[in-house]
């Protein structure tokens, strides 16, 4: 069982993916399922940026949250394509996607980045998801640990605290690639994320802490049920209504 007393959240990362039809019939079959038995486990949606609001309108009356991908550092401003948190609240999202490894690697983004978007999230009352995880050389050579425990270190920002902050940790190598840590791995992994939000983040011991990369529903119970996982951030396995569910009924077994 995962850790008692912490309700887990399954977040739906859609990526740089998806129609006007294809996420009207998605989120139709996301409610159909939740308003047939709706689980002990929180839900999330994260669009791209296009499709928040026609979303949200569909989720409006629903206990299913609207994220967002990403935000700016600046609540406005001369900054095009940009977004900001407040927009992102503006439009109903309760959280924002930060730091995530194709926004560190495909932007350049550090983690001092990071740090000032979640800060510009908490700020507009948003929850920010701040995403931490190592290459596959990196675990190669013993170095994971110390590599998320840096990115952690240096991604939250001030303020953050149980309520207004979620950790994801996604192994890079395990993204879309079919590859998944074993147990003892994501275990060890998510104690030591633990016992760093416990030193340095209040309510650190209640804090959700994720786990992404290649989940799906025949090894959900199994990830979900690992000490210190308290829910799933989850990439290609989103897109598909059954495949969402299926995790979510996985997570919902390891909150027993």
């Amino acid at each position: 069982m995962a850790t008692p007393g912490i309700r887990p959240l399954v977040a739906g990362n859609w990526k740089m993916n998806g129609s006007l039809a294809m996420a009207s019939a998605l989120v139709g079959d996301i409610k159909a399922r939740h308003q047939g038995g709706a689980l002990p486990v929180d839900l999330l949606l994260c669009p791209p940026f296009p499709y928040l609001a026609p979303v949200g309108a569909d989720l409006a009356g629903t206990a299913i949250a609207l994220g967002g991908q990403d935000c700016h550092v600046k609540a406005n401003g001369a900054h095009t394509g940009d977004v900001s948190a407040a927009m992102l609240a503006d439009l109903g999202c309760r959280f924002t996607i930060l730091g995530h490894s194709e926004r560190r690697t495909d932007h350049r983004e550090s983690s001092a980045t990071v740090a000032a978007k979640a800060k510009a999230a908490l700020d507009a009352g948003l929850t920010a998801i701040i995403c931490v995880g190592e290459t596959e050389a990196q675990r190669n050579a013993g170095e994971e640990l110390k590599i998320v425990e840096n990115q952690l270190i240096e991604s939250i920002p001030s303020g953050a605290n149980v309520r207004n902050a979620v950790v994801a940790y996604e192994p890079v190598w395990a993204i879309g690639t079919g590859k998944t840590p074993t147990v003892a791995d994501v275990a060890a992994m998510h104690r030591h994320i633990r016992a760093l939000l416990e030193q340095r983040v209040p309510g650190g011991g209640k804090m959700r802490i994720l786990y992404g990369g290649s989940v799906k529903p025949g090894n959900a119970a199994e990830l979900m049920g690992v000490a210190e996982v308290n829910g799933a951030l989850v990439g290609g396995a989103s897109l598909k209504a059954e495949d969402f569910w299926g995790i979510a009924e996985g997570a919902a077994k390891s909150a027993g």
